[in-house]
């Protein structure tokens, strides 16, 4: 009998990626699927649509579909054994909405294993081309739903962030106020991540509390929807949502679709698909008083939390692990793209210059401190380049090369743990002395 093993599946961006693992936590299989490239027929660049306002940005929903059709073809031509797996659970970009048109469930639930799953579901979604996290395009949804609810801090204290124009309640609320047939056209709305269990499911599956808690709709104390915040955004939206449940739910056993076509175990257990940031916090192990940073285009800072603060910066979601902690979640615009520019400006473009005047300088930089926003930074609402001197005087001039690099990863990091702090974070003594 073959060893048992375990999928895990990241439907992001720009791509949908499969990883099995043994017993053993060792990879036995990985493989992927570019939508722009491999899936050219829906023409997205990056993934995506930019629409002609430059804020509406969509992706086509039957491209997923058709990438897991793509994928798991893939997996029975190199001969992997789907029949040993026991279970999959998997993440998805967070904030995308997807919109089942009534009827929709039973097709789900009875396709056939001689199409591709695409072809049975083509006709199943009654918004074509599901809103994403690049979206910026809710802004009057946004006050409309703060108002209704007291204001900015008050939604953020119910549901862990205030009013963003990428999450989901407020791109349910552009939909009906926009299309109010289409939106009573839509029996069940899923995020990505559920959206996703459900094709295994074969059943529409929950949305997770974690995943859920950025959508400005669920009340991160309660682990249940608010009904203002349902109310401000559609009428019957509750019913569309389903009743969310923990990040680590077993949902069910796998579709039958997926045993008669790749011979899959009828015993393969589905587990909760949450979002890639949550998701990110299981796999790197966090436990509580760990913070990670990821240095990317945009700097991400995320942490697990006992007792949080929401603000008006950041976002404070339910922890997929342990439901009854939280985790802390900050971004920051300018992140690798202005060190990037300040390496060019001060060290000719060379990181082994740009580290070799970093370790000349002192930790505290002489007192010299620098925040460096290239585009208007997210937390906090900033821009420009703010130099300060030891007099804490402000400085216009440019510091000496190595100062300003000291300075620029300094401020970096000295505002992460303010903005962090502010959340409800705690440095220990232990972490100081350390």
């Amino acid at each position: 009998m073959a060893a048992p093993c375990y999928l895990g599946w990241d439907f992001s961006t720009q791509q949908l990626k499969v990883i099995a693992i043994d017993e053993q936590l060792r990879v036995i299989y990985e493989d992927n699927v570019h939508f722009d490239k491999d899936l050219p027929e829906f023409k997205t660049q990056g993934g995506v649509y930019i629409h002609s306002d430059r804020l509406t940005v969509t992706s086509p929903v039957l491209m997923w579909v058709k990438a897991l059709d793509m994928i798991l073809e893939k997996m029975k031509s190199s001969g992997f054994n789907f029949s040993q797996v026991r279970a999959l659970s998997g993440a998805g970009q967070q904030h995308g909405s997807v919109y089942w048109k009534k009827g929709s469930l039973q097709i789900l639930k009875n396709a056939s294993a001689k199409l591709p799953l695409h072809e049975s579901l083509k006709a199943c979604f009654s918004v074509s081309n599901s809103p994403i996290w690049m979206d910026s395009s809710t802004a009057s949804q946004c006050s409309a739903l703060e108002k209704a609810v007291g204001g900015a801090q008050h939604l953020a204290s119910m549901t862990g962030s205030r009013a963003y124009e990428r999450f989901t309640g407020n791109q349910i609320a552009k939909i009906y106020s926009q299309n109010p047939e289409v939106y009573m056209q839509t029996e069940r709305i899923s995020l990505i991540s559920s959206f996703a269990a459900s094709l295994f499911l074969g059943a529409y599956a929950p949305i997770d509390y974690s995943d859920g808690s950025g959508m400005n709709l669920l009340q991160i104390w309660e682990k249940a929807w608010s009904v203002s915040c349902l109310d401000a955004c559609a009428p019957g939206l509750e019913e569309k949502l389903g009743c969310p449940v923990p990040s680590h739910s077993v949902l069910g056993s796998i579709s039958p679709y997926y045993c008669q076509r790749y011979g899959f175990s009828p015993d393969c257990k589905i587990v909760a698909f949450t979002g890639d940031n949550p998701a990110s916090l299981a796999g790197m192990r966090l436990q509580e008083g760990d913070i990670a940073i990821s240095l990317g285009t945009s700097d991400t800072l995320f942490l697990w939390i006992q007792e949080p603060t929401p603000a008006l910066e950041g976002h404070i979601l339910c922890n997929p692990v342990d439901s009854q902690t939280f985790m802390a979640l900050l971004c920051f615009k300018n992140g690798s793209l202005m060190r990037e520019k300040i390496r060019d400006d001060c060290a000719s473009g060379s990181w082994d210059e740009f580290s070799k005047a970093l370790s000349s300088t002192v930790a505290g930089n002489n007192g010299n401190l620098g925040f460096y926003f290239d585009v208007m930074e997210i937390t906090p609402e900033a821009v420009g380049i703010h130099r300060f001197n030891s007099d804490n005087q402000k400085v216009v001039s440019d510091f000496p090369k190595e100062v300003e690099i000291r300075a620029l990863i300094e401020g970096q990091f000295m505002a992460k743990r303010i903005h962090a702090e502010k959340l409800g974070y705690k440095v220990s003594k232990y972490d100081e002395k350390a």
